[in-house]
């Protein structure tokens, strides 16, 4: 019957050491939030849209993805990308309707090579999101095209942006 104890005991303490060393190496929740390294140094992370848009044809369809970059030697250090699979016609900057948990802005976003990359530079659209939940983009693809819209949910944003700036080596926005 002593053994028993014992080896009851012993399981006991294995399994609370088990439990207490994987809480200790987590991964920090991320949400849908996923971030690469590209061989240029350029961190980034990125998030589909909850929804989705049509392709010009309307038979397809495609979220699009918000992306945000940090580069560890470049200016501008931080930017915003909205990728798309159908071009906007504007060519060299846009105006995009921002709504961030409900406040609305109107902001310019350049345009980027064949019209598929919408791109806003600077660390101050990243602290507009920091500590935001959601994240809505409304945009015209043109004048006679209609109008875009991407709605993102940030769950895990504020640790995907300090993961960001540690792999950056910089202090996040």
């Amino acid at each position: 019957m002593r053994l028993g104890l014992m080896m009851r005991d012993v399981v006991v303490a294995a399994a609370l050491l088990f439990a207490a060393t994987s809480v200790v190496l987590a991964e920090p929740d991320l949400g849908n939030w996923r971030v690469d390294t590209g061989r240029d140094g350029q961190v980034t992370a990125s998030l589909h849209a909850s929804n989705k848009l049509l392709t010009g044809g309307g038979a397809l369809g495609y979220s699009p993805v918000l992306t945000l970059v940090c580069r560890p030697d470049g200016e501008p250090r931080w930017s915003e990308w909205l990728q798309l699979n159908d071009a906007v016609s504007a060519s060299r900057k846009i105006t995009i309707s921002v709504v961030v948990d409900g406040g609305k802005t109107d902001e310019s976003w350049s345009v980027g090579p064949r019209g598929r990359t919408l791109v806003r530079d600077g660390d101050d659209g990243i602290k507009r999101l920091a500590s935001a939940n959601r994240l809505t983009l409304s945009w015209r693809f043109g004048l006679l095209s209609g109008r875009g819209e991407a709605d993102f949910v940030l769950a895990g944003l504020a640790e995907a942006i300090s993961q960001i700036a540690a792999s950056c080596k910089t202090d996040p926005p």
